[in-house]
């Protein structure tokens, strides 16, 4: 009982870390509230303000990428009961987000400015993609994405059932909402910076390589149910025309 309750508690930090991250993640993109953004706090040279940038953001691609593949996690379960194991990836990502918004250089020399309606319409935007990513969590299961159904069932001592495969809502509509939501929050800025510029192509450039990693898997995973999945709807852009996919009747992933 020790044990599963230390799991348990493992797994609510690990969220209020996640948290935290993620909150401080919306005023960093958007530039508010918060002491320090992408457009604010001290800065460096230019060549050294890309140099750290990019090195931060390959670290938190690196890890978040490695982590999510199932040969780590198959190395990672002789180390780890396995109810703390999304819970462990969730604890390191929130970290190294958190190192990321610290030790951010910002680049501020402008790139495009709007005013008026279109700088309205912009943040309108910005905010939807904000909404989308945090719906799509709950589309699929919020609480296994970061790892608390997982050490709730432990701490009950039950057996984790496993999931099917399913297509909610937004996931009829493309195969990555999550992704896509975080695509629109970073590139629909009223203003935007070098510094911004920067950390929106280099998100962007990790999430479509990342993607096709995490379609691999899947298929992987699903095999035929997942490739008729591909053939019905598009990867991150709507198809504003054309057939509307079937109707789901098992389940699509989350991702990982």
């Amino acid at each position: 009982m020790t044990a599963r309750l230390a799991i348990l508690l493992y797994a609510l930090v690990s969220y209020g870390i996640f948290t935290a991250s993620f909150l401080y993640a919306l005023g960093f993109v958007g530039n508010y509230v918060v002491p320090k953004s992408i457009d604010v706090g001290g800065q460096a040279n230019l060549s050294e303000a890309i140099a750290v940038n990019l090195l931060l953001m390959s670290l938190f691609a690196v890890q978040h990428s490695v982590m999510a593949r199932p040969s780590f996690k198959r190395r990672m379960s002789t180390l780890l009961p396995a109810a703390c194991q999304r819970s462990t990836y969730v604890l390191l990502s929130s970290l190294i987000l958190l190192l990321l918004f610290w030790q951010w250089r910002p680049i501020p020399a402008p790139v495009w400015q709007a005013s008026g309606i279109a700088a309205g319409l912009l943040t309108g935007v910005h905010w939807l993609g904000w909404v989308i990513v945090f719906a799509s969590t709950y589309m699929i299961d919020h609480f296994d994405l970061f790892g608390l159904r997982q050490a709730f069932f432990a701490w009950r001592g039950a057996e984790m059932p496993g999931q099917s495969f399913r297509t909610p809502l937004l996931y009829k509509i493309v195969r990555h909402p999550l992704m896509l939501g975080f695509l629109i929050a970073f590139w629909a800025t009223p203003e935007m910076t070098a510094g911004h510029l920067l950390f929106a192509l280099a998100n962007t450039a990790y999430i479509l390589i990342g993607l096709q990693f995490e379609e691999r898997d899947l298929i992987a995973e699903f095999g035929a149910t997942y490739q008729q999945y591909r053939r019905q709807v598009p990867m991150l852009v709507p198809r504003l025309f054309g057939r509307r996919p079937t109707e789901d009747r098992r389940t699509a992933g989350a991702s990982r």
